[in-house]
């Protein structure tokens, strides 16, 4: 009988075989497994990160920054890493504003990681740059320079940073960069920190945008529409100024009382008599009439089927240049029957009525111009008076500088120039035709009756002292749901500056004003106080070189006092010219400048004047002091800068 082996043997068979199995299964997973547990090791010790890229900034035409990023930073230190503990103790301590011997304990413990999330600015953390184990984390937050300037145009941003509205959303893939990587280490805890070994994709940085934005200009468009908008309690009000040879957009305000209404270019309107100088250019384009030709204008009521037609201001015998000036109703409506309903449907088509613009904004409306399949009996003489036909803002300020620019139609623009983080230009704007709407001297007739709206028309609250302008007046009833509201209106005006050779379009629509609601009552006076800024601030986009400037009428003395402002207008800041017969300011010797402090800036502005200096006006309300200061001798000729109260609009 064979001897059974021992218990010992036995044991120890057993724990060759446990090695064997271990050795066995070690092997299996260094060889067989050994790539999937070291990806999954990978897995939980690191993670991928996204390096945020610098958001582009945008400029105005100027340079003056309105939206930027602004970078911080966060600290962050790995002790195990560390090694000269006492300078990398002694340089957080300056940093955080901590001791010393807090720092160096820190260092000396068990901890991994230590952070300090800030957030810190470059100019503190500097120091810290470049010292082993020490890293530094960087934040990108959007910043806006002037914080509630041109809000609705230049827009925000997300959280997560990314463009939400305005031309933050619309320019986001110019502004936004390409992020970058990083591989972070993590802790069993699940806290990460940088690794030093692993490699990182540099982030790219966004494009820096420069708009045709002018910053003073919109400055003052937009005080002087919430100051309008206040005056006649209007639920809003919306001003676009652009410059007609080039169609770039220099000013975008909007101002809202209540949630109605998206304005600017996403809120379209019933233009009413702004219109019929559309009307007018079509007429004269094919050759339907001339402006010396005359219709009747029924003193004041016409029937055209089952509608009646009234007129404010009842006329007679009116020519083409009349029913503009006065702007009749009953005189383009008959007028604009020469016309085939197709032949005015192209000519307000041709305008670039019912087609987007095209601008770099979201959402842009395309206003409404229907086929003629669609009109009634009276639509003709409807849309030829502004009614059944809806624009946006913008599309009229387009429409105007094309009357402004010999009858050529432009995009508008609001990009001027874009350039890639280390300023190399990526693109640069030009002006974009549209198509000839008319004959440059279809348009140039045009703009001459206009004019004659300013200086003996329904604008004479918009005429200036110094220059000639030319616009046109409008009120319409508010159509809502298809539905027009009795006693509420779209009051508009639209000046071109100087009336010769123009430089700026200007409109302005107030929603709904109280009281005086006519468009010369409430909105023309508006265009007439941000020229009167715009001349008197020496930044805005103006060539003053080309400006003509024409004397006051002889009848009215230098010492005349302002007019009263009418119910409902804004208020108006004129800048007057020198008197005649003022002394040459080379050959005169200098004077003392006057003490206008406590003077309302129209009365200021006309002493000063008067003493033979320009002016340039800064703020709002009552002029507080001036620079050079009262009692200062000055040469006439020279600028005085007229201080007011810092009153905000409201």
């Amino acid at each position: 009988m064979p001897k059974l082996p021992s218990r010992i043997t036995l044991i120890a068979a057993g724990f060759v075989a446990a090695a064997l199995a271990v050795v066995a299964r070690a092997a299996y997973v260094q060889l067989y497994q050994g790539s999937y547990w070291r990806t999954r090791a990978a897995e939980q010790q690191t993670t991928l990160v996204s390096l945020p890229a610098r958001r582009g900034a945008l400029f105005d035409r100027n340079g003056v920054p309105l939206a930027l990023s602004q970078e911080t930073f966060g600290v962050g230190v790995a002790p195990k890493q560390v090694r000269d503990r006492a300078l990398v103790a002694d340089r957080l301590a300056g940093v955080l504003g901590r001791p010393r011997e807090e720092m160096r304990h820190l260092l000396a413990g068990d901890k991994v990681w230590n952070e300090w999330p800030g957030p810190f600015q470059w100019t503190q953390v500097a120091p810290l740059k470049g010292l082993r184990g020490v890293y530094l984390s960087r934040r990108l937050e959007r910043y806006y320079p002037k914080l509630d300037f041109g809000a609705r145009i230049v827009g925000r941003v997300d959280p997560r940073g990314r463009g939400a509205s305005g031309l933050e959303r619309a320019l986001d893939s110019l502004l936004a960069g390409h992020a970058g990587a990083a591989v972070m280490l993590r802790d069993r805890n699940g806290r990460t920190y940088p690794s030093p070994s692993r490699p990182v994709a540099e982030p790219q940085p966004g494009a820096d945008v420069t708009l045709t934005i002018d910053a003073d200009l919109q400055e003052i468009a937009e005080r002087a529409l919430a100051e309008a908008v206040r005056q006649t309690r209007a639920q809003g009000g919306d001003v676009v100024i652009l410059q007609p040879a080039t169609g770039e957009v220099l000013a975008l305000a909007t101002v809202r009382t209540g949630a109605r209404g998206a304005g600017l270019v996403g809120d379209a309107f019933e233009p009413g008599s702004t219109a019929k100088v559309f009307t007018a250019a079509t007429l004269l384009r094919d050759g339907k009439a001339r402006a010396t030709d005359t219709v009747f204008a029924e003193n004041g009521s016409y029937r055209i089927g089952d509608r009646v037609i009234h007129d404010v201001h009842p006329s007679g015998l009116l020519t083409l240049a009349d029913v503009i000036r006065v702007s009749s109703n009953i005189g383009i409506a008959k007028f604009g029957s020469r016309l085939s309903n197709v032949e005015l449907f192209e000519g307000f088509r041709d305008f670039g009525f019912g087609t987007a613009t095209g601008v770099d904004l979201p959402a842009e409306s395309p206003g409404r111009l229907r086929s003629p399949r669609g009109w009634t009996d009276v639509s003709a003489a409807s849309i030829a008076m502004g009614y059944e036909v809806a624009v946006t803002p913008l599309q009229l300020a387009a429409a105007y500088a094309a009357l402004a620019d010999g009858g050529l139609l432009l995009e508008p623009q609001l990009v001027r120039e874009v350039r890639s983080a280390d300023g190399a230009v990526l693109s640069r704007a030009a002006p974009r035709p549209v198509r000839r709407a008319v004959p440059p001297e279809v348009a140039s007739q045009v703009v001459h009756m206009m004019v004659g709206v300013v200086e003996e028309g329904t604008a004479k609250r918009a005429a200036l002292g110094t220059y000639n302008l030319a616009g046109k007046t409008g009120t319409a009833k508010q159509n809502v749901g298809g539905h027009y509201l009795e006693g509420h209106y779209w009051a508009s005006f639209v000046g071109l500056f100087p009336a010769e050779d123009p430089q700026l379009v200007l409109v302005v629509k107030i929603d709904d004003p109280q009281g005086a609601y006519f468009g010369g009552t409430t909105a023309a006076p508006v265009v007439r106080t941000i020229l009167e800024a715009a001349i008197a601030t020496p930044a805005v986009a103006l060539d003053r070189a080309r400006l003509t400037r024409r004397r006051a009428p002889d009848t009215v003395p230098d010492d005349a006092p302002a007019p009263p402002a009418a119910e409902g207008s804004a208020p108006v800041v004129v800048a007057w010219p020198p008197p005649r017969g003022a002394p040459d300011s080379a050959a005169s010797p200098p004077h003392a400048v006057p003490d206008v402090a406590g003077q309302g800036l129209r009365a200021a502005a006309r002493i000063l004047h008067r003493g033979g200096f320009e002016v340039r006006v800064e703020g709002w309300g009552r002029a507080v002091s001036t620079t050079p200061a009262a009692g200062v001798l000055a040469r006439p000729g020279s600028t005085v800068v007229v201080h007011a109260e810092q009153r905000d609009a409201p």
